[in-house]
């Protein structure tokens, strides 16, 4: 315990040092909210990574979808590799660090109020980044509750306080580049974390081999067969029992990000070409060890029924109880490798915390307070009310948390709005985004109408569900319904809609067609 405690302290300490070290870099809005647009590549990458995975999936979601697909919960993660890592960078890093440099935009409302001419665009989008932001970040908390009852033998509340505290303390004193710099330290703890983690749990079962064959003699009771039986070995198969659901997930939970604004205003703060190329290559590899690793031992979850007591078709404790119970069958309460985990958790929390709410604050105070609420704000009004906003964010969201685990009988809407809100924001952004970046004929009208659509599905789907289609009563493959739907919106609207303004759409490109001199290595040049 003794160790325990001096490691998480250690962890602590140096979280808040280093916010405190980059207090210099945040003396202005553009390094407070973007780090001055010098990010290397290392740091990108990580900060993207560790935006993207959070305790929700390491706990939440690999033990939820590991129970239901089994072993074939995997692709989730590879998807999360190759669409959203891979793909990410190489079709949204180097165009919007361009574009919105070029437009001097520091978040995703202002971008699309200067890209499309519209301030309307700019305050629907902070509304929505407003409303379905917090019950996002207030589910960060929730990967935290059981591993530290179980490690620490104290209560929930305190471990809530604490994280908000901390994480609060290093955001609002070095802004993003103490959010990069705490990233990069806090993704090696998670690369570290989840490899250990996975060996532990084979090494539990007998081995990789040892837990397919097991995984491979547990029955499906959802599926019935013949009277009287059930599906065995739809858990250790290619694509699992419900490939269609599956398919679902790995659309929301990858192409989502490509919407979601705290994931793409990291290609904002990017320092060069050489760091997109780089940062590319990082990220994807991050993706394939944590997500791929973490969905990949959720699958094994069925492995631990003796534990978490099978009720139907769901553990009797609930989903969030499959992966806690898996590292207490596997790991030594007392032992070493237990502490490393709790740290793995408090890492994947903070980061995603830490980038959340600074994406909130900037938000609410770039697009929706300055020069509406408040005509007149210098940078330096600036800078104090995004701090504020902070520690709000992070007050309001801990505040939902610990209603949240207090009351777990009243609360299935907020334990939900984790789905309608990724799918929400994902779905209303993600095609106007892209559509902005490559397509001139993009107008307002269409993106208005992508944004709209994914809103009120959404909300429809949290407070109607049973009136939705079947497959559609999920929240995420309603989310990625949304998403999909997008594509068709945006350009069938804007088809249909006047056309943008030229002289707008024309300044906007200009900045690609910018000539700029490059290493032979990556052009050959016009020499014979």
């Amino acid at each position: 315990m003794l160790l325990r405690i001096v490691m998480v302290v250690l962890f602590f300490g140096l979280m808040v040092g280093i916010g405190l070290f980059c207090k210099r870099h945040s003396t202005n809005v553009d390094g407070f909210v973007l780090g001055g647009r010098s990010v290397g590549p290392w740091l990108t990458a990580f900060a993207y990574g560790t935006s993207y995975f959070s305790a929700v999936i390491f706990v939440g979601y690999a033990g939820q979808f590991g129970w239901k697909f089994g072993i074939a919960s995997t692709w989730i993660g590879l998807g999360n590799a190759f669409i959203g890592s891979l793909m990410a960078w190489v079709i949204l890093g180097r165009r919007t660090r361009i574009m919105t440099q070029h437009l001097s935009s520091a978040t995703m409302p202002e971008f699309f109020s200067k890209r499309f001419g519209s301030d309307s665009l700019k305050l629907a989008a902070s509304v929505i980044i407003f409303i379905f932001m917090i019950p996002y970040t207030a589910s960060l908390y929730n990967g935290l509750s059981r591993l530290f009852e179980m490690a620490f033998h104290i209560p929930y509340i305190w471990c809530v306080a604490v994280m908000a505290v901390l994480t609060g303390i290093y955001v609002i004193a070095g802004g993003y580049m103490a959010t990069a710099i705490n990233d990069f330290i806090q993704g090696l703890i998670m690369l570290v974390g989840i490899v250990a983690v996975i060996a532990a749990v084979l090494s539990s079962q007998g081995g990789f081999l040892a837990a397919l064959q097991g995984l491979s003699e547990i029955e499906d009771p959802s599926v019935a067969l013949v009277e009287g039986q059930t599906a065995r070995g739809v858990f250790n198969s290619f694509l699992g029992p419900e490939p269609l659901s599956l398919l679902g997930v790995v659309i929301l939970t990858s192409l989502g990000t490509w919407g979601l604004p705290q994931m793409v205003g990291k290609f904002y703060a990017i320092k060069s070409e050489g760091a997109i190329a780089k940062g590319t290559i990082i990220s994807t590899l991050f993706a394939l060890v944590v997500a791929g690793g973490c969905y990949f031992l959720g699958g094994f979850g069925r492995l631990f029924t003796d534990a978490l007591t099978v009720d139907g078709v769901a553990p009797a404790g609930g989903f969030d109880a499959i992966i806690p119970t898996m590292l207490q069958a596997a790991l030594k309460p007392e032992g070493f490798l237990l502490t490393v985990v709790i740290i793995l958790v408090l890492s994947a929390s903070m980061s995603t915390l830490s980038s959340l709410v600074l994406t909130s604050s900037s938000t609410m105070t770039l697009d929706l307070i300055k020069g509406r609420v408040v005509k007149d704000m210098d940078e330096k009004k600036q800078l104090k009310v995004m701090r504020g906003l902070i520690v709000v964010f992070i007050l309001i969201s801990a505040v939902i948390a610990v209603y949240q685990y207090k009351a777990p009988s009243s609360n299935n809407l907020i334990a939900q709005m984790m789905g309608v809100s990724w799918g929400a924001m994902a779905g209303a952004f993600l095609a106007p985004f892209l559509y902005g970046l490559y397509w001139k004929g993009a107008s307002k009208l269409g993106c208005w109408a992508s944004m709209a659509f994914s809103t009120v599905v959404m909300l429809l789907n949290m407070f109607i569900r049973s009136s939705f289609p079947k497959i559609l009563q999920s929240p995420i493959n309603a989310g990625a319904f949304c998403m999909l739907a997008g594509f068709v919106i945006v350009p069938l609207v804007s088809l249909l809609t006047p056309k943008p303004d030229k002289a707008l759409v024309e300044d906007a490109f200009s900045c690609y067609n910018k000539k700029v001199l490059v290493r032979q290595t990556e052009a050959l040049g016009d020499e014979k």
